[in-house]
């Protein structure tokens, strides 16, 4: 979908939402008048006032948004201090004193300007100094108690009750009453069989505890419960389609029978749009289910925000009209907008799933809400909103009658929003979360992002200095007004680092349709059998290459370079470098953004070639491709606008000129483990900077670099400014090494080859010759007790396991806090039980095979020679029918000490140690005593431990990931070999770019084969 495409799909909702001029004034001025009224009520203060004086637009806002993010979770009083005293020092809280006209905005206000000064030991005036003086000298427990107890009171603003007991025990309160109730059991996406096997027995408890004490006749009338998909399953998602829908179909028809039992209703909550489809499968299923018949409690949340919406609605019609039951739509605008926005763009995908402007989701809003109140036979339309135009625009659109459907609101907003309306006897019902403050924080942040926002028509409602005119406005006349539905600073994926260089194009891989095209695409392309160099004897010796997933696989043919053609390439190289260097950088340019063009038009091919020769599961290789091509475009930009003539200022009578020129031939030594992206990378730089090119591939991928070099030939890069030369290291690299005429070389692989290299270079007679030489590294991941377990897992296991491990920037060693390390670590085990090892080119496959049985071999020498200093914590189990391949199952080791280490283990192994509060520094040190490293990960939320990090260490290559709110997580790079968080694909979570910063490529460029060419000629 283009931009263009969003504009019609605007339109089309215009054209549906059909409201006259009258109907538009006649329901802003009711929203005006719920504004009025709901600021009347919201004087007595509440946690919309709080918001609206604690935004996120203020410095203050957001270090609120990080403790309460991290700190009631923390397990160790050490960790939390450095957490408040990390957020809270040098803010200025006392500046928000008085703002607000609430007793909660004022008494918060004045407790977290005394804490923020004990913190930050500043010194105040009159009473505040001496209470800070006073609290100082109670010292830090007061304070962190003072904190937790904070956070805990904000969090009870949001959550109903921590268990099913107390919150029906509050719904029964006086206030309780006047109000319906859905209860959601706080929890996120299960990542182990135990966490979801828990999750659902505590739905199944809630279940039995809401419906021992409901009244009401039916689903409608009775309170309900929400279910999330990912929390009863530990891989919900669309790769394991088939186990999902064979595991999770049971479990929720499990949970619908027995909501049907109680009459109560049971919605299926809505999560991101990578997983709507497969949800609306599982809901189909169930909803099919004969021994449900007669219940009408089964339900669904429908994401106004997605562009599927109003398809989506249509869907669920459908369905209910099929099955013959009323099926329940809870219809909301949706909470991880900024989430899919991300998605879409690390992904490069052609559209965004969602709006990009919020008019325009408030109108989509309406368009289906519309839908559902005319097909009320069918469905029980529910409508989960806080904004007065939304509210007011239902009521208009049903007629003035309250039949047949209902308003929701979040357990802690909305009531003065909502007092007279539930009074007035319109049904309106709480969502309301129920669990642990602890569990609430994930929630509970979602919340505070959402409505903290300064967009947010809570926040708006809060702030009297907003226009209530402008707040209650009709989205569709904002919208008519635009030249462009699409937000102008919102570029789609494509066009993210425009007016550089067009994006990689993307594949949705959870997207059927897209998954099935591939796969068929794949299957019936044309790959390459044969790598030959130029030049080859006709008799030369020839050997097979195989699958690494399937060794009886024959895939094709190389034929070795003999000395006799290592020879005459340099010759026809060296003979064609000038011609190609004096063609100059724009000319050189066109070629690379040609070869990137034609990669994407040979994506099957391609993708075919890395699954099969390489072994890359679908995921990995198309995230290859991407930065293969990203590597083409890139290096393009740069050389147009890097390597052009500078007229430099001089003397009175002298021109003074600097030109950067190739260096000769440049030989290009490649792995195996990224043998396009890598290969290419390296052919492009030295290539674009007017250098000639022998490229020696891997020799476990030799087809895949052949099938590159003829595209680059195809792009206009002359065959004998490329050539392909396959062969051994140890003859065919050797002797490209050793040549006088090679200009310079570029090496990825192992550190003990690099030193190889570097020797025989520093021997040779003559001009001393570069070499660039990127060599992985022993890299490790830091996490300290103020990180979210859920997320070290997850990158944990991206980082270690995929690609087989064999990446140089995949994590080697975990460091954990020991505080946190018992239960990181039963998680991170479980997790690697729900892994798959398999076929790399089923969709469902996570880890596919090692490139051969020497990579097998020596990573079963190494677990068994490290398991007895430290035992094993997790192991993936292997299937039993895998093809005769090298497969290895990835393992999670504990070790007693950092240099039992004593080379850098290239697999799916990860060895996890741990280490003291207070023990950061000799972890530091461990990592320094290695000597090397390419990536180094941190999990923290305290920006103090993270700047002390880098401090010591000393490196720019640490990834460190801010949330959106700024609390900070850090995370290996994910996939792609990366030397940068600041590159074209920094930050994504399925790979980062290679030599893609500033500082590389000027380190790159020159050394890669750039001579600078000085001149000072006469006037």
């Amino acid at each position: 979908m283009t931009r263009a495409a969003e504009d019609l799909r605007v339109a089309a909702l215009l054209s549906q939402y059909d409201r006259s001029a009258a109907d538009r004034a006649r329901v802003e001025q009711a929203a005006a008048e719920h504004v009025v009224a709901a600021r009347a009520r919201m004087q007595a203060g509440g946690v919309a006032s709080f918001l609206g004086e604690f935004g996120l637009s203020t410095r203050e806002g957001v270090a609120l948004m990080c403790i309460a993010e991290a700190l009631l979770r923390i397990p160790d009083a050490a960790t939390a201090d450095r957490l408040i005293a990390d957020k809270l020092a040098g803010l200025d809280f006392e500046a928000h004193l008085g703002h607000g006209d609430s007793l909660l905005v004022n008494a918060s206000t004045y407790a977290l300007m005394m804490t923020g000064r004990v913190v930050g030991l500043g010194a105040g005036e009159g009473i505040g100094r001496i209470l800070g003086g006073t609290i100082r000298r109670l010292g830090e427990p007061v304070v962190r108690t003072a904190m937790r107890r904070a956070m805990a009171i904000l969090g009870r603003q949001f959550v109903l009750g921590r268990t099913i007991e107390e919150a029906l025990g509050e719904a029964r309160s006086t206030d309780g009453r006047l109000w319906r109730y859905s209860f959601d059991m706080l929890g996120e996406g299960a990542r182990t069989a135990g966490d979801a096997e828990r999750n659902l027995a505590a739905y199944h408890a809630a279940i039995a505890a809401i419906g021992a004490g409901a009244d009401g006749a039916g689903p409608v009338e009775r309170p309900g419960i929400s279910v999330k998909l990912s929390a009863i399953h530990p891989r919900f998602e669309f790769a394991q389609g088939a186990r999902v829908m064979a595991e999770v179909v049971p479990r929720l028809a499990g949970l619908a029978a027995e909501a049907a039992r109680h009459r109560l209703g049971l919605t299926v909550d809505a999560e991101e749009a990578e997983r709507l489809a497969l949800s609306l499968d599982v809901l189909a299923r169930v909803a099919g289910d004969p021994a449900l018949a007669g219940w009408d409690g089964l339900g669904l949340a429908v994401q106004a925000y997605q562009l599927r919406a109003a398809e989506t609605i249509e869907r669920v019609v459908d369905l209910a009209r099929d099955t013959r039951r009323r099926i329940m739509v809870r219809l909301v605008k949706g909470a991880y907008w900024d989430t899919e926005i991300k998605r879409a763009q690390e992904r490069g995908l052609d559209h965004y799933p969602v709006f990009t402007r919020k008019a325009s989701t408030d109108l989509s809003y309406l368009v289906c809400a519309k839908r559902l109140l005319d097909a009320r036979a069918m469905v029980h339309p529910q409508f989960a909103t806080h904004n007065a135009h939304t509210i007011a625009a239902v009521l208009d659109l049903a007629g003035g009658t309250v039949d047949g459907f209902e308003f929701q609101r979040l357990h802690g907003m909305g009531d003065a929003l909502y007092h007279d309306l539930v009074r007035q006897g319109v049904p309106v019902r709480v969502y309301a979360p129920v669990g642990s403050h602890e569990a609430l924080l994930p929630y509970l942040v979602r919340r505070l992002l959402e409505n903290g926002a300064n967009t947010s028509f809570v926040n708006q409602v809060a702030d009297r200095d907003a226009n209530v005119a402008a707040i209650v406005s009709d989205p569709a006349t904002r919208l008519e007004g635009l030249a462009s539905h699409a937000h102008p600073l919102i570029p789609l994926p494509r066009d993210l680092f425009q007016p550089e260089r067009v994006n990689s194009r993307g594949h949705d891989l959870n997207d059927t349709a897209t998954v099935n095209s591939l796969r068929a695409q794949i299957a019936r392309a044309s790959v390459v059998r044969r790598a030959v160099p130029p030049r080859a004897p006709a008799r030369a010796a020839v050997r097979a290459v195989s699958s690494p997933s399937d060794g009886t696989r024959v895939l094709g043919e190389v034929v070795a370079a003999d000395a006799a053609c290592v020879d005459a390439a340099i010759s026809q190289a060296r003979t064609a470098q000038p011609a190609w260097d004096a063609a100059g950088p724009e000319a050189r340019a066109a070629c690379l953004v040609r070869a990137a063009d034609l990669l994407e038009e040979h994506t099957a091919s391609l993708l075919a070639l890395l699954v099969h020769e390489a072994g890359k599961t679908l995921p990995d290789a198309v995230a290859e491709l991407r930065e293969a091509v990203d590597f083409c475009r890139y290096y393009a930009a740069q050389a147009q606008a890097r390597l052009q003539p500078q007229v430099l200022p001089g003397p009175t009578g002298e021109a003074n000129s600097l030109s950067l020129h190739g260096r000769g031939v440049f030989v290009a030594i490649s792995p195996w483990n990224f043998p396009l992206a890598i290969f290419l990378g390296q052919v492009a730089a030295a290539l674009v900077a007017g250098n000639a090119v022998l490229a020696k591939p891997a020799d476990q991928t030799p087809l895949i670099a052949a099938h590159v070099v003829a595209l680059l030939h195809r792009a206009g890069v002359p065959e004998d400014v490329v050539q392909l030369l396959p062969g051994p290291g140890a003859t065919v690299g050797a002797r490209l090494v050793a040549d006088p005429r090679t200009a310079g070389v570029v090496f990825t692989g192992s550190t003990a080859t690099a030193r190889g290299i570097a020797q025989a270079l520093a021997a040779r007679d003559g001009p001393i010759v570069p070499l660039v030489a990127e060599t992985g590294g022993q890299n490790a991941m830091i996490v300290d007790a103020s990180a979210l377990s859920e997320q070290v897992v997850d990158d944990v296991v991206t980082s270690a396991f995929r690609s087989a491990g064999q990446r140089c920037s995949a994590l080697r060693v975990l460091f954990l806090a020991e505080s946190v390390a018992d239960g990181i670590e039963r998680m991170l085990a479980g997790a690697m039980a729900e892994l798959k090892v398999g076929p790399p080119g089923e969709i469902s496959t996570d880890v596919g095979p090692v490139i051969d049985a020497d990579a097998r071999d020596a990573l079963a020498l190494h677990v068994a020679r490290v398991l007895p200093h430290g035992g094993l914590i997790g192991e993936t189990p292997l299937p039993r029918d895998l093809p005769p391949g090298f497969w290895f199952a990835p393992r999670a080791v504990r070790l007693d000490r950092a240099d039992r280490l004593t080379h850098e283990v290239f697999g799916p192994v990860v060895h996890v140690i741990r280490f003291a509060d207070g023990r950061l520094d000799q972890v530091l040190s461990a990592v320094e005593a290695w000597g090397y490293g390419l990536t180094l990960g941190i999990h923290s939320r305290i920006q103090a431990t993270i700047a002390h990090i880098h401090g010591s260490l000393g490196i720019g290559n640490t990834y460190v990931n801010r949330n959106m709110i700024g609390a900070v997580v850090g995370s290996q790079p994910f996939g792609g070999e990366g030397l940068s968080g600041t590159g074209p694909k920094a930050g994504g979570p399925h790979y980062v770019q290679r030599f893609a910063t500033e500082r590389t490529l000027s380190v790159n460029t020159t050394a890669m084969g750039i001579n600078p060419a000085l001149t000072t000629l006469p006037d």
